[in-house]
C-alpha cells in the first residue's frame, strides 16, 4: 500500500533573539502541534493524518534542531516559547488556533493560555513535567540538579539513566542501551546538550498560575497517556487537572502516544477538539 505524500510549506521567521523553523501542511482550522525539545519531525506523522481536515502548524522549539538563537546560551523559558507560538500563529494567519502541546511543549502552551492570546482558543497540555504542582518537588529538584551535573560531567548514558528515574519510566536496560548507548549526531548532541542546560529547569520547575488557566478565557485541556500511569507526566497532569476543577483527557499510548499510533492519537485529538 502506498501513501500520497501531504504537501509541506516551510518557512523561517525571525522573532527576539532567534530564527524560527516551522512547517505547514493542509487547510481548514488551525491546530498547532508543538513540543520541546523534540522537534517538528516528531509530529510529521500526526501532522500529515490532521492535515486532512486541518491546517497542520509545527516547529523546531527556540535553541532545537533548525530554529537557531542569536547566543546559543541563552536558557528556553515557557514564556519565551510561548510568545514565539503566538508570533507563528499571527504570522500564519490561520488563527484563532487549537495548540497541542507535549512533553515541555505542554509546558509552553500553559504559558500561552496564561497569556491568553486572542489568536487561541484551545490548548490541550499533553503530559506536562511539572515538578512544582507535586509534593516531592523538592526531591525532583535535587535529582534533577543531580541530572544536569551528571551530564554536563560527560556521563551521558547516566544522565539518561537519571532522567528515566525522574519520569517514572521503567525501560529495559537493553532498550536504554539502544537508545542512549550510541554516539549521538552533532544535532542531536547540541539539542541534548541544549536541553539538559538550558530547557530542564525553565520547563519542569515553572509554576503555573491555577488562577490564570481557570478563569481565563483559553479552554485548557490536560491530557494522559493511558499507558502512562504513575509516571512523573501523569501524576503532574492530574495534579493540575485537580487544582483546575477539570477531568483529564486520555489519549492513546503512552507519553509519546503520538509517535506510537498516529492514527489513533489524531482520532482523539479529533474528538477532544469536537
Amino acid at each position: 500500500m502506498t501513501t500520497t505524500a501531504v504537501p509541506v510549506t516551510t518557512g523561517r521567521l525571525r522573532v527576539p533573539d532567534a530564527e524560527l523553523h516551522y512547517e505547514v501542511r493542509g487547510s481548514g482550522p488551525l491546530v498547532v502541534l508543538v513540543a520541546a525539545p523534540m522537534d517538528a519531525g516528531a509530529f510529521t506523522p500526526l501532522a500529515d493524518l490532521l492535515a486532512a481536515d486541518h491546517a497542520v502548524l509545527t516547529t523546531d522549539p527556540r535553541g532545537i534542531g533548525r530554529s537557531r538563537l542569536d547566543d546559543p546560551a541563552q536558557d528556553s523559558t515557557p514564556q519565551l516559547r510561548a510568545d514565539d507560538i503566538a508570533r507563528l500563529v499571527a504570522h500564519v494567519g490561520a488563527g484563532p488556533a487549537a495548540v497541542l502541546g507535549s512533553s515541555g511543549g505542554a509546558v509552553s502552551v500553559l504559558a500561552l493560555a496564561q497569556a491568553a492570546p486572542p489568536l487561541v482558543h484551545t490548548v490541550i497540555a499533553h503530559e506536562p513535567p511539572l515538578y512544582e504542582v507535586l509534593d516531592d518537588r523538592d526531591a525532583l529538584h535535587a535529582g534533577a540538579e543531580r541530572m544536569i551535573g551528571t551530564y554536563l560531567a560527560g556521563d551521558r548514558l547516566g544522565a539518561w539513566r537519571q532522567f528515566l528515574d525522574l519520569a517514572d519510566i521503567v525501560m529495559p536496560e537493553e532498550a536504554v542501551q539502544a537508545m542512549f548507548g550510541g554516539e549521538p549526531s552533532p544535532q542531536q548532541a547540541a539539542d541534548e546538550r541544549y536541553q539538559f542546560e538550558h530547557m530542564v529547569r525553565g520547563t519542569c520547575y515553572w509554576r503555573p498560575d491555577v488562577a490564570a488557566l481557570r478563569d481565563g478565557p483559553v479552554r485548557v485541556v490536560l491530557g494522559i497517556g493511558e499507558d502512562s500511569g504513575g509516571e512523573l507526566c501523569d501524576r503532574a497532569s492530574r495534579a493540575l487537572a485537580a487544582r483546575l476543577g477539570v477531568e483529564p483527557a486520555m489519549f492513546p499510548g503512552s507519553h509519546v502516544g503520538f509517535l506510537e499510533d498516529p492514527a489513533a492519537f489524531a482520532d482523539r485529538l479529533r474528538a477532544v477538539l469536537g
